[in-house]
């Protein structure tokens, strides 16, 4: 099993970067619209955008979330799928992934 004080000081900060961009986009999306129907088109076009983005980051909140449960159980670094070890450079790269390189492409 990898050293996991590192990872985990890693996979919190993306943690709490993620939960403020999940809130700054939330505030954005419940900001009034403007009275001019162009500039609404325009707005609901961005909306789009917002709601794009704020979807990958939440998918990625609940990777890191169960990447940090597996920290806690001792299970992190094990392929979810195989039962393999990951490798350390797959960790390094994508700490939150639950898959060695070989499942992730098979699952791809």
């Amino acid at each position: 099993m990898p050293d996991t004080t590192a990872i985990r000081a890693k996979l919190e900060a993306r943690l709490h970067e993620l939960a403020s961009r999940v809130e700054h986009v939330e505030e954005e999306l419940r900001a009034p619209v403007s009275p001019s129907f162009n500039e609404q088109a325009t707005e609901r076009e961005n909306d789009e955008v917002l709601e794009d983005l704020e979807e990958s980051a939440l998918a990625e909140i609940a990777a890191i979330r169960a990447a940090l449960a597996r920290i806690d159980d001792g299970s992190y670094g094990e392929c979810a799928s195989c039962g393999k070890d990951i490798a350390p450079a797959r960790l390094e790269a994508v700490p939150q992934t639950a898959l060695c390189i070989d499942c992730a492409r098979a699952h791809n």
